[in-house]
């Protein structure tokens, strides 16, 4: 189902985004939450597609085909090293096992990171049909997001190009607006996880607990799209991130978000019970998808980053 949906994004054009930092980032990130409403695993897709569009360009890469359907694969693992052998000019040969590889079965082409022979770590684009590409068996228990096909993927010998230089991935300005691009499809799906205690608050049954509840949620989420409006402004104010401000925005608006998550998610079923959760198979696959996907922002980790940047900047 994540599969075709997506694909039908694809072919419709609803993927066709205004690049981050183009002066449209507002609307880049609006687009994104609206996918995450409509389906938090396909816009887990989506968002990587979209992600992998704006490296390409920012990079120098050459851009996707119509047709194809990207993903970025670039979680580092100290269990499963993916290494990068040149072959000639930007031509490598990619080895070994990437973890964490969303769309793995259904993906044309994916931009991956490698280690490369000194160390360094290059970005290479892959044509996922290679022979050499070998989705692994999935070990997904969890059925959130089990649609998004998150499994690990063995190359042997696989043809790459390298994009940009190496370091450039991690070092790029792009990689802050893509986090908080991210932020904006959680807002989305919280938006559609707290729907249930809207419709149930807006009833003439509704009692002071569940407009409570729903008070809360909704200043959380007002407070989430706030925080994606000004990160917006100025992003397309200070592209090149010159005031070395991006990854501070970027935590700021992901911590904010993450608690706008958390919101809906625990007060829509405070206020509701299990009825939701149990009987209404669409709201438990968005709780059980979006409980997931918020596990991409690292919790307290990601707090004391955001605390040692703002104290700096302080």
């Amino acid at each position: 189902m994540t599969a075709g949906l997506v694909q039908h994004w694809l072919e419709s054009g609803r993927l066709e985004l205004p690049l981050p930092a183009s002066g449209y980032t507002a609307e880049r990130w609006q687009q994104l939450a609206a996918l995450a409403e409509d389906d938090i695993a396909a816009a887990r897709i989506a968002e990587a597609h979209v992600d992998a569009v704006a490296i390409l360009h920012e990079l120098g890469g050459k851009p996707p085909e119509p047709s194809q359907l990207w993903s970025v694969w670039a979680v580092e693992s100290a269990d499963a090293v993916l290494s990068a052998t040149n072959i000639a000019g930007d031509e490598f040969l990619l080895n070994g096992t990437k973890v964490w590889c969303s769309g793995a079965g259904f993906c044309s082409n994916a931009l991956v990171s490698a280690v490369i022979e000194d160390g360094e770590l290059g970005l290479f684009a892959v044509t996922l049909t290679d022979p050499g590409v070998k989705p692994l068996p999935s070990s997904w228990w969890n059925p959130g997001m089990a649609g998004s096909d998150t499994r690990s993927v063995q190359f042997n010998n696989v043809h790459a190009i390298l994009v940009g230089e190496p370091g450039d991935y991690l070092a790029r300005a792009g990689f802050w607006h893509a986090a908080t691009g991210v932020a904006a499809c959680w807002i989305g799906g919280a938006r559609r996880v707290a729907d249930p205690l809207y419709r149930c608050a807006g009833s003439e049954s509704a009692d002071a607990y569940a407009l409570s509840h729903l008070g809360a949620v909704d200043a959380a989420l007002a407070a989430g799209d706030a925080m994606l409006a000004v990160a917006a402004a100025q992003v397309d104010a200070d592209p090149f991130d010159r005031s070395g401000t991006a990854q501070l925005l970027a935590r700021r608006v992901r911590a904010v978000v993450e608690h706008a998550v958390d919101e809906a998610i625990t007060r829509t079923g405070r206020a509701l019970g299990p009825g939701p959760l149990c009987q209404d198979g669409r709201h438990a696959q968005r709780v059980a998808d979006l409980s997931i996907y918020i596990r991409q922002s690292h919790a307290e980790r990601d707090l004391a980053e955001l605390g040692r940047l703002a104290g700096r900047r302080h």
